[in-house]
């Protein structure tokens, strides 16, 4: 295809505007980008755990579980960490679209590398997969903000609809890959991840003209003396941590465990410093400032609710795989495919959210009390563990399916409060100069959650399972509560979130 006009204003076709289920065509596009990367990276996920729990004889990595827990974490941390740069080198080098684009073929190139059966390219692997979903998901989700007015009540509707695309590929990417990992081996489960992510490329380009703010440039791109100089410092500053790295590692300081807690360090700091630098910007206004201070409660709200949902694919994978029951009505399953119930219960309840939200109209909850629920029911989901793991004597107890299907079902529900009124507050709140790297601060709240996750999960088999998931998750409860007692400040300072 030429480019067009619409190319060069990026803004989509004429009768776009409600051509998919009342919602501009455009979420149609990215809503089926999101069903084949979450296919490709929680299908990857829901057996990364597994591959490294696994032992060498078996195609493993020979990891005990609290660290393979804790290792898997890490690579959740640095996903979101790069997000930082995806943002911005959307807002000042690439823009939205190219940047979407270029971290799917990283994602997929990511993904073949993992097919290949030594440890050194999965690590390879996990690098690009890392870098690739840094540019995409800041970025793909601002591109659905930029789909809506800020005062069109069908945006809440609209990210409920693409959370559930999310989910879809969430259900569908742990049936494959845990089948093909427990069957053919897990090499063969991260080739079907690979295979998903060239799927959702090629869908992505393919309606690449109804998709609102797609330019040809940044939209505040940086000035050509400017962008040569970061393009140096970012090449010469890989070229020294490459080196710092290679000598550290060789020196025998950067291990695997201080690599760990090195990455949960920067997770703390990193929004930290992100924070300040908006909030002391010339390029912030005092509204936007104002907003600011409410979206520092939702931050952390979804940090306590994450730290809770990224363990869905870790300690309670790790969980099934010991002491659940995995065979249904005869019939036998791999542990991997409980991470599909998440996926199954988002994409059942999201439409019914969506519905609900947009037949409330002005009348439906405020996104702080969304979001504060949210975190309840997480909370719940682990409170939950607390009957099937309590009273054995030992550990060759096996719970029944039900339990952590119950589980996910109250974690799947909370999930599509948090992320979707999360996600469109955070395209409401940000300040106009910090659109995608604000988006990208939220996703810093993840990196955040899975940073503090590293480092809990190593207690996991070194304390009751029991006191694990009834401690983690009255800290959540807490949290959700303590955001409903500021829900009347909140729906003061956060104009125009409603």
């Amino acid at each position: 295809m030429s480019h067009t006009e619409n190319d060069t204003v990026g803004a989509p076709p004429p009768g776009d505007d409600t051509a998919f289920f009342g919602q501009p065509r455009g979420l149609l596009t990215l809503s089926g980008l999101e069903v084949w990367e979450r296919f490709s990276f929680l299908g990857m996920q829901a057996i990364l755990v597994l591959y490294f729990a696994d032992t060498v004889a078996h195609g493993g990595m020979g990891m005990d579980p609290g660290n393979a827990a804790s290792v898997s974490a890490a690579y959740g941390t640095l996903v979101y960490l790069v997000s930082v740069a995806g943002g911005w080198l959307a807002d000042r080098i690439l823009g939205s679209y190219r940047a979407v684009l270029w971290g799917g073929i990283l994602i997929a190139c990511g993904h073949y590398s993992m097919a290949v059966p030594t440890p050194t390219m999965t690590w390879v692997g996990l690098g690009l997969i890392s870098a690739g979903t840094g540019l995409l998901k800041p970025n793909v989700a601002s591109m659905v903000g930029k789909l809506y007015r800020t005062a069109d009540e069908r945006r809440d509707a609209g990210f409920a609809l693409y959370y559930m695309g999310i989910n879809i590929g969430a259900f569908a990417g742990p049936l494959i890959t845990g089948w093909l990992g427990d069957h053919k081996g897990w090499h063969w489960g991260f080739s079907a991840a690979a295979i998903g992510m060239t799927f959702g490329l090629i869908q992505y380009v393919a309606g690449r003209r109804h998709l609102a703010g797609r330019t040809d440039a940044a939209e505040y791109a940086l000035p050509p003396e400017g962008l040569r100089r970061a393009v140096r410092l970012m090449i010469v500053g890989a070229v020294v941590v490459a080196a710092v790295a290679v000598v550290l590692a060789l020196a025998g300081w950067l291990t695997m465990g201080r690599f760990v807690d090195l990455l949960t360090y920067i997770s703390v700091i990193a929004p930290v410093v992100y924070f300040v630098v908006m909030f002391k910007s010339p390029r912030v206004t005092a509204e936007e400032r104002g907003r600011l201070k409410p979206y520092l409660v939702l931050f952390i709200a979804s940090v306590a609710f994450n730290f809770i949902l990224f363990q869905a694919y870790s300690t309670m994978i790790l969980l099934a795989s010991t002491n659940a029951e995995t065979t249904i009505l005869g019939f036998d399953f791999p542990a991997g495919w409980y991470a599909s119930a998440l996926g199954a219960f988002e994409v059942a309840l999201a439409p019914v959210v969506a519905a609900v939200w947009a037949r409330m109209g002005p009348r439906q909850p405020h996104a702080s009390n969304k979001i504060a629920i949210g975190v309840v029911l997480g909370g719940l989901s682990f409170l939950l563990m607390v009957l099937p793991t309590s009273g054995h004597s030992d550990d060759t107890y096996k719970m029944a399916v039900w339990w952590i299907v119950g589980s996910y079902l109250l974690l799947g529900l909370g999930d599509i409060l948090v992320e979707t009124s999360g996600m469109s507050a955070t395209t409401k709140l940000a300040p106009q100069a910090f659109a995608s790297q604000t988006m990208a601060l939220w996703f810093l709240s993840l990196a955040l959650a899975n940073g503090i996750q590293a480092q809990v999960v190593k207690l996991y088999g070194e304390v009751s399972n029991p006191a694990y998931f009834g401690v983690n998750g009255a800290i959540a409860v807490a949290v959700g509560i303590a955001v409903i007692a500021l829900a009347p400040w909140l729906r003061r300072t956060m104009h125009p979130v409603h």
